[in-house]
């Protein structure tokens, strides 16, 4: 975390056997856009922002105040929707399941409701959920961004606001990017991060699309006990790069000025005493004619005794997961008493833990729960995971663990939910279904065989039993 600055099976994208990233695999959507508008593109990048009407049941459309929107402000930021009613609301983001991503959220309050919730003496704060994981807390005294990566469990990913009376939850643009496989590979199935930090020491503005394929945020930052280098000569990623920093990142770094042998290079805080947090340090050397070591310390320990490579990518990470007694955390490079040059470095990434605590519903049964709610155009509070939190689940559903030690779906009761259409064979693949409620509703044509076949006691449709 840090403070600066249609639903058509197209949307989903075909898997390839090696995945080049591109923005046909992006979904990027501007939030209080109005629907009726088929989008826009965003000037700088050439992305296209949609709509995010289809991707929320709830909330209302915003623009930011006029006295706020500031000459130069991205125009993703000028709209939003706020949630004043419920205490949880989610979207619904489309995914090729078992794929990683990343996702950013931003958040610009702007005084839309003429509260001055803006200001950062009275800032509004909420949660993110990830499914059914806490990720984040908005504390928004002026503009907030939230990112996450992680590998897609389901067809869909649920992205939940939650209202902690701290004032209306809202939020500006969300932002979906598949990456390769390969990148981060600290992130699995069952382990999630939340950028902390994604820094570029030596540049002069944010680097992101199309100088990052990924759409990354690049941040710049300065120090005026740092000096800057640069090279215009090309840096050589290796195959298989766990972290593809873009070329002109790496291009960049920071030493330490004049004689000193130190470069301290940030010390910081967790705004919350639970976060654990890992880094990731970037490298290339610009000369290979004297030498260049030092010892890279988080936290006052060694991580390593390192030489960074002539003109080639490299970096470095802290192991496992670390949270300080006093919550305070440094990164520190110093010169050890054999090296030439002073220290250097072109970038930082700092990721907080998300712990996967919750339980979530059977990934099959999740999607298939949702092509039945687009299908039917269910909304009732059908939002998040349809089982977990157990006090959000969804209306009618019930669930249990099974003996594979999965969440399933045993219980669905639709009646009198103003149901048209023909009765979908997609409740047939709820395997672990045992009572099924479709009475009161106005479906038409036959009862498919194959669900009066499942079990026809329990199943009740229209008027009649099976």
């Amino acid at each position: 975390m840090a403070l600066f600055l249609l639903f058509a099976a197209s949307i989903l994208l075909a898997a390839t056997a090696h995945h080049v990233p591109g923005q046909e695999d992006f979904l990027s959507i501007d939030c209080g856009l109005d629907a009726a508008f088929s989008g826009r593109m965003d000037t700088y990048t050439d992305i296209p922002y949609v709509s995010d009407g289809p991707y929320i049941d709830g909330g209302e459309n915003h623009e930011i105040a006029a006295d706020q929107q500031e000459s130069g402000l991205d125009a993703d930021l000028l709209t939003l929707r706020s949630f004043p009613t419920g205490t949880r609301n989610c979207y619904a983001l489309p995914a090729q399941s078992g794929a990683k991503y990343l996702l950013r959220m931003q958040f610009l309050h702007g005084n839309y409701d003429g509260n001055n919730k803006s200001s950062s003496s009275s800032p509004v704060q909420f949660d993110l959920y990830l499914g059914t994981d806490y990720w984040d807390t908005v504390q928004n005294g002026s503009y907030w961004w939230s990112e996450a990566v992680f590998v897609a469990w389901a067809s869909w990913v649920p992205v939940c606001l939650l209202n902690t009376g701290r004032g209306t939850p809202f939020v500006n643009t969300l932002e979906l990017r598949q990456l390769e496989d390969s990148l981060y590979p600290d992130v699995t199935a069952d382990l999630s991060m939340s950028t902390f930090e994604r820094i570029n020491l030596g540049a002069n503005t944010t680097t992101r699309y199309p100088d990052d394929p990924y759409d990354r945020f690049w941040w710049r930052r300065a120090s005026s006990s740092w000096a800057y280098i640069s090279t215009q000569s090309p840096i050589v990623q290796l195959e298989h790069d766990s972290f593809d920093v873009p070329v002109s990142v790496l291009q960049r770094a920071a030493i330490a000025v004049g004689n000193d042998t130190v470069l301290n290079v940030l010390t910081w805080e967790g705004y919350k005493a639970s976060l654990m947090f890992k880094v990731f340090l970037h490298f290339a050397d610009f000369q290979k004619s004297q030498l260049r070591q030092f010892d890279i310390y988080f936290n006052n320990q060694r991580l390593d005794n390192y030489s960074p490579t002539y003109l080639t990518a490299s970096s470095v990470q802290s192991s496992g997961w670390s949270k300080s007694p006093d919550g305070v955390y440094n990164i520190t490079l110093a010169a050890n008493n054999v090296s030439v040059l002073p220290p250097m470095m072109s970038a930082y990434e700092i990721y907080s833990l998300i712990a996967h605590h919750t339980q979530r519903t059977f990934s099959k049964d999740f999607d298939i729960m949702m092509s039945i709610k687009h299908k039917y155009g269910v909304i009732k509070n059908w939002m998040g995971d349809p089982c977990f939190p157990v006090q959000y689940a969804w209306n009618g559903v019930k669930c249990s663990n099974t003996t594979d030690n999965t969440t399933r779906i045993i219980s669905l009761d639709l009646s009198n939910s103003n149901l048209h259409g023909v009765i979908s064979d997609n409740f047939t693949l709820l395997t672990e279904l045992r009572f099924l409620d479709l009475s009161g509703n106005s479906t038409n044509g036959p009862i498919p065989d194959s669900l009066c076949k499942k079990n026809a006691n329990t199943f009740i449709f229209r008027k009649n039993w099976c």
